[in-house]
């Protein structure tokens, strides 16, 4: 079996979980529990696009509400 990921041609979603995290995920494969489509199933590079545009910030949420909380 190949690698779904590597398929440029398959049909891909966003999924972002709960510290803002974003992964590609293959339109076929069951969301995983802590997961949540952020973009319905499309092509692979408007899924790319979604993700550079919204996911500015690698770090977890829970990291940057420590910083945000070390500052103050």
């Amino acid at each position: 079996m190949s690698n779904p990921f590597d398929d440029k041609n398959a049909s891909f979603q966003v999924l972002v979980n709960d510290e803002g995290q974003h992964s590609l995920w293959p339109a076929f494969i069951a969301v995983p529990a802590g997961w949540q489509v952020a973009l319905a199933p499309t092509d692979r590079d408007a899924c790319s696009a979604y993700i550079e545009a919204n996911w500015q910030d690698m770090r977890p949420r829970s990291l940057v509400a420590a910083t945000a909380a070390d500052v103050s």
